[in-house]
């Protein structure tokens, strides 16, 4: 597969995530303070709960019902109760077009 168009950059509001879902996979697509674009598994790993409808606060993503705080760069939780990583998702900027390849994830240490 290859990367497809879900949003446009004028579409995302800073510090806001929203959730997008490419062939049956659910992201949440955030825009973060310093302008740059991530894409990160939408369901947080300790329970069925969309991280998109979280908050971000730097370079996390904060789970609204448990308080787990993941990264944005890396999916890893940075707090309990989650402690299994969500999906990082690699995002490609063209023009005004966020192109996210739902298959490939990023390789992160």
């Amino acid at each position: 597969m290859s990367a497809q168009k879900v949003l446009k950059l004028s579409e995302l509001e800073q510090d806001a995530a929203v959730r997008v879902v490419i062939d049956g996979i659910p992201m949440a697509v955030v825009l973060d303070a310093e302008g740059e674009v991530h894409a990160i598994g939408d369901t947080c790993t300790h329970g069925d709960i969309s991280l998109a409808e979280g908050f971000v606060e730097g370079d996390t993503l904060e789970c609204w019902a448990h308080g787990s705080a993941f990264s944005l760069r890396t999916g890893r939780p940075l707090n309990l109760p989650a402690y299994e990583p969500v999906p990082v998702y690699n995002v490609t900027i063209d023009g005004d077009d966020i192109l996210i390849d739902p298959h490939v994830t990023k390789e992160v240490n």
